[in-house]
Parts: structure tokens; C-alpha cells; sequence
């Protein structure tokens, strides 16, 4: 599998991106690389990356995210050191993104070093089971609204379609249809497909989207603790 020195996570409100994030962040550790996970959500105050700063620091893992983040204290702001996630090399960095355009907006100051680099994977964290995303055509204009107020385009699909404590084989399986349509409208080929680790491997071998990878979809502020790749 190849890895990208900074990998974004981005898509709809609810739609599962820091649970991914953290779960991918695991895995470079655990592959003995330097990962640095920044949590640039400013938007959403609750299932934020610091949930997870346990099992993260056990890991290796650095964690940057608001100095003010998991307190009663609102201030939308980023710290200075997030720009270390772009301007130092030598880490794998990876980027969990607030929700929709609101939460993109933040990522816009960091986009120009990026691009310049030329080393990123922007993942569009789909669930076709979230109100504003039942439809490919929904989740494609999401899409547009997060790359037009970051200004970088996405590169890859995650199917994270699920239903929480409720999500069963049968769920993940009826997702195809809709990221095939989405797959296809956007151009963008699909990355990743998530499931709870039972569950994945339930479906592994007759999945029709090709489970190309799987990680965990655990509630939040409930990290896998061994993630799985195909």
C-alpha cells in the first residue's frame, strides 16, 4: 500500500473522518513510521482527535490540535505548530478536516505548501446513510463545497457508510451502488471501504465494490487498537 506524506481526511458532518483518521494514523505507527495527526476541526466540538490522545500517544503518534479543544472554552483557532504538518518532511502527516465547506475553510492557509510538495492524498469520507448525503449527487456537491473553499482537490473516495451500533455485512453491502455512481460522477477512483473488524471480515471475500482496504468504524472516542488492512 502506498502512503502519501500528508493525507487529508474531509467530507460531510458525521460522516466518520476523525474516526478514520485516527485508525490511519495507527497504522503508519505501527509500520514504525513518524506520524503527527493535526485535528483542524474548528467547527464541530465534540468527536474531535484529542478523544483518542491516549491511544494515540501510546502509539507514537504526536497529536496537534486547538489549545482549547475538549473544554468549555469556543475559540475557533488553530495553533501555530499545525503548520509543522507541512513544512516538516520528515513526519507523515495526516490532516483531519472539519466538516463540510465551514470546517475546509481552516484548511485553505495550509494549501498553497501542499500543493508545492506534491505528496498528499485527499480522501472524501462518504456515508450514504447521513441525511445530507443519501444520494452520489449530494455527496458530489459536498465535495465541490469543501475543494472550493480549501482550494485542493480531492484525490480518492473512503466508503464509510454505516449505521452506527446498527451497521450490519447487509449495510455495507448496499452502499455499492452509491459509491459506484459517486465514483463515477466524480472521476475519482474509491480508496478504501471501513468496516468494524467482525464485520469485514464477514464480507471480505464477496463484497462486489472489491474491499480494496478495511479499518474499524468504532464509535467515537472508541479507537480500534488493531487496525486492519487488506
Amino acid at each position: 500500500m502506498e502512503h502519501k506524506r500528508v493525507t487529508l481526511f474531509a467530507g460531510h458532518y458525521g460522516s466518520g473522518k476523525t474516526n478514520i483518521a485516527v485508525n490511519y494514523a495507527l497504522h503508519l505507527a505501527s509500520e514504525g513510521k513518524k506520524v503527527c495527526i493535526g485535528d483542524l476541526d474548528i467547527v464541530n466540538p465534540y468527536f474531535r482527535t484529542k478523544d483518542s490522545a491516549e491511544e494515540l500517544t501510546k502509539a507514537g503518534v504526536e497529536l496537534i490540535s486547538p489549545q482549547f479543544a475538549n473544554t468549555n472554552v469556543d475559540l475557533p483557532a488553530l495553533p501555530a505548530e499545525a503548520y509543522r504538518l507541512v513544512e516538516d518532511k520528515s513526519i507523515y502527516a495526516i490532516m483531519d478536516i472539519g466538516g463540510d465547506d465551514r470546517g475546509a475553510y481552516a484548511l485553505g492557509r495550509y494549501t498553497p505548501s501542499i500543493l508545492e510538495e506534491n505528496n498528499y492524498r485527499m480522501a472524501f469520507v462518504a456515508n450514504c446513510y447521513r441525511p445530507l448525503t443519501r444520494t452520489p449527487e449530494d455527496a458530489l456537491e459536498v465535495m465541490r463545497e469543501i475543494e472550493n473553499a480549501c482550494h485542493l482537490r480531492f484525490t480518492c473516495i473512503v466508503n464509510n457508510s454505516n449505521l452506527g451500533e446498527e451497521t450490519t455485512p447487509e449495510t455495507i453491502r448496499a452502499s455499492e451502488k452509491f459509491i459506484s455512481e459517486l465514483s463515477r460522477i466524480s472521476g475519482l477512483p474509491l480508496w478504501l471501504t471501513t468496516a468494524r473488524e467482525d464485520i469485514a471480515r464477514e464480507i471480505e471475500n464477496v463484497f462486489p465494490l472489491r474491499l480494496q482496504k478495511k479499518i474499524f468504524d468504532l464509535p467515537p472516542q472508541k479507537p480500534a487498537s488493531r487496525p486492519l488492512w487488506g
